[in-house]
């Protein structure tokens, strides 16, 4: 008899449908048929039924946090059990001891974490029975029972173990000694919230609050530009004053001297050129561009993309979800025709089947042997579903996964870019961009670019004449970069790589698709949001001041840059490939950990955090995970209680007694209000000049002050 060990119950349940079953407390028993001539068990673990342990369990001395027992660097790592999943590991032990047993299927997620996470379940259960591993990308009933007729061996993926436990390993030394090290040394500046840092989350943050410092740095000018309307023959359309590519002027007076001159002027058409370019249909989705999709489409997060999609895998209707590839085999692209057969079914999608691109087999865009390491591309399976039939948020990912899947059939997209240089009494030059679809192709189905938003321009050719029919002078202001959204972060961590200057580790990351991998990504930015070094408002990610804090701190350390990274999933891979020695990887790690300790040390004598808001930055006794402070930001301007920092803004400590509803939000109009601003208000009844409020399109600057009539924090202007 054999126990199949999947990762999830959902995924035990799916693996064992296939199969005349009964179920069972904590597992399912699977009557004897074609597959499991003796029947088996399938049970499952609850995601990691296990974890390192904490330090203080290796030894005493280290439940204490004190600098001087850095590093904490255990001779051996000891994994424990967590409590609250004690029980379905009992009956995974019982299962795996019954002497009927005679070989275990691990059944995990068919990477890196499932193999970590089913291996350390049966290592801790103390049994040594034959093993056999099921790897498979969809949970179609088709691919599940092919998987079981054609397991792996248990050596083949042992790699993969090594390369995971290494992770988890080094992850927890790293990790462990900076951010005690950090969390005590900031502690002595006034902050006693706890800084984790770690191999990933803290480039990733670094990143975040670079951005955030270009904004603050970034100083808005004001240029003009000179637009005139022209009409040609029949034909009027509109250009911009250009010369040597810039169109930009600095100079308000430069730009109504140039629109006067232009007023009612001669014009003859200098240049019109179009140029025909074609766009293939977008590659199909990995976890990464599907994350990033999503959030643009729906603004969802990505750990919800990832939360939903994992359901729709489950559902045996997509493919595996943490796929990190782009491609499928030859195997998968012969079940095309039949999939969209079945798409067909289906409106809208009916509407674009058949496709003009009836197989794919031979399309090496798409279906490419080689760059297909563990998983194939996010695509539907052949158990294709009716969109109406699901939750709303799994029809939305369902359909996006739908339409790309359809895209990649249709025709490319043909479409002419035209330029039009007129020319102003020989003197001034206007250009006229827009464009014209000639083959819609596969963009019927998605469009991709939103900038592509050019006009249609008239049928002009060289040397056709006419005149200015009307001419302005538009203002504009420089605007500073953008913050990032959620789905942005997921490209950010991908593409970190070309943050770095060495052009070999820029490889590497490049190679090991950037900061974090497919599965981890979503993860880490949760855990950043946990832990409040962001916040996310309206889908935009804002770093704390905490955030500024410990990146500050860390400053040119390796620990805050993707350098690290790259040369750790280098080896990693290596691990993972059998190329490379686990043990001697953690001895690197080892020395890394002291030189991370010396390094906040030597650093933590210069830090310098003025500028920032440190005194909101700690722990509320007694309830864990809970940040506040403990110190007061001043005294209510409306009835004399105390303002605190009370999470997503900063409100009056009498709420609960009186009612009294003073607050002010920690963003306004786009501006992140720190704690010292409040301070000042409460103190002085007004701030110091803030820059950057932003109304629609336009940037403004005020103050925020206490209307005493109105009992209310309102804009105040400088008077000219």
């Amino acid at each position: 008899m054999k126990v199949v060990i999947a990762e999830k119950p959902d995924q035990g349940a799916t693996l064992a449908k296939p199969f005349p079953h009964r179920k069972k407390q904590g597992f399912i028993e699977i009557q004897p048929n074609e597959t499991f001539p003796k029947g088996a068990y399938v049970t499952w673990a609850v995601g990691h039924l296990f974890g390192l342990q904490a330090p203080e369990k290796y030894d005493g001395k280290w439940k204490k946090w004190s600098v001087d027992d850095l590093p904490i660097i255990p001779s051996r790592f000891q994994y424990e059990l967590s409590r609250a999943k004690a029980k379905q590991f009992s009956i995974i032990k019982q299962l795996l001891h019954n002497k009927d047993v005679t070989e275990i299927i691990h059944a995990g997620d068919a990477g890196r974490e499932g193999e970590l996470i089913i291996r350390n379940i049966i290592s801790m259960s103390g049994v040594q029975k034959p093993m056999k591993r099921l790897w498979i990308s969809s949970l179609t009933e088709k691919a599940i029972i092919n998987g079981f007729h054609s397991l792996r061996e248990e050596e083949e993926l042992r790699s993969l173990y090594y390369e995971a436990y290494s992770r988890a390993c080094a992850d927890w030394l790293v990790g462990m000694n900076a951010s005690r090290a950090y969390s005590i040394l900031l502690k002595k500046q006034g902050m006693s919230d706890v800084f984790s840092a770690g191999r990933v989350q803290t480039p990733t943050l670094a990143l975040i609050v670079k951005r955030d410092e270009e904004i603050q740095q970034f100083k808005s000018e004001a240029f003009w530009e000179v637009k005139a309307e022209f009409q040609i023959d029949k034909h009027t359309y509109e250009g911009t004053w250009q010369k040597d590519g810039e169109s930009r002027i600095n100079k308000e007076a430069l730009a109504r001297k140039i629109a006067s001159f232009c007023e009612n002027k001669h014009a003859h058409i200098k240049e019109a050129k179009t140029e025909k370019k074609e766009f293939s249909p977008p590659l199909l989705f990995n976890l990464s561009s599907l994350q990033a999709t999503v959030n643009k489409m729906y603004k969802f997060s990505p750990k919800k993309t990832l939360d939903v999609l994992q359901k729709l895998y489950q559902k045996g209707i997509v493919s595996y979800p943490r796929s990190d590839s782009q491609y499928v085999t030859k195997g998968e692209a012969e079940t095309f025709p039949g999939i969209l057969e079945k798409i067909k079914e289906f409106a809208p999608y009916n509407k674009w089947i058949p496709v003009p691109q009836s197989s794919l087999m031979n399309n090496k865009r798409y279906v490419n042997d080689a760059k297909v390491s563990d998983h194939y591309a996010i695509i539907p399976t052949e158990q294709v579903t009716d969109p109406a039939s699901l939750s709303p948020d799994e029809k939305k990912i369902y359909d996006v996964i739908l339409k790309r899947f359809i895209a990649a059939h249709h025709e490319k997209a043909i479409l002419n870019y035209t330029t039009i240089i007129t020319q102003v009494d020989g003197r001034a030059d206007f250009v006229s961009k827009g464009k014209q679809i000639l083959q819609e192709g596969w963009r019927k189905i998605i469009v991709e670019n939103d900038k592509e938003n050019e006009p249609l321009l008239p049928p002009v050719k060289e040397n056709d004449q006419g005149i200015v029919k009307k001419v302005h002078v538009k203002e504009g202001k420089t605007q500073p970069p953008k913050r990032y959204t959620e789905g942005q972060l997921i490209t950010l961590m991908k593409t970190a790589g070309k943050f770095m200057d060495n052009d070999e580790l820029e490889k590497v990351l490049k190679q090991t698709e950037g900061l974090g991998t497919e599965a981890t990504r979503a993860g880490i930015i949760t855990m950043l949001k946990d832990r409040h070094y962001i916040d996310i408002q309206k889908n935009i990610v804002f770093p704390t001041d905490k955030a500024k804090v410990l990146i500050r701190a860390i400053g040119e350390n390796v620990l805050a840059s993707a350098e690290m990274t790259a040369k750790w999933e280098q080896r990693l891979q290596q691990i993972g490939k059998g190329k490379a020695s686990a043990p001697e990887f953690m001895e690197q790690v080892k020395k890394l950990s002291h030189s991370l300790i010396q390094n906040a040390l030597r650093e933590a004598e210069s830090w310098d955090f003025s500028d920032l808001d440190t005194e909101t930055i700690q722990r509320i006794p007694g309830k864990k995970g809970k940040r506040g402070s403990k110190a007061s930001l001043g005294t209510c301007l409306k009835c004399g209680g105390k303002v605190l920092d009370k999470g997503k803004f900063y409100g009056c400590s009498n709420y609960q007694k009186t009612k009294c509803s003073f607050t002010i939000s920690k963003t306004i109009l786009s501006k992140k209000i720190t704690g010292t601003i409040v301070k000042k208000v409460l103190k002085d009844g007004k701030s110091d000049r803030i820059d950057g409020f932003k109304k629609g399109e336009k940037q403004f600057s005020a103050y925020l002050g206490w209307d005493q009539n109105q009992k209310k924090i309102q804009f105040l202007f400088d008077v000219n």
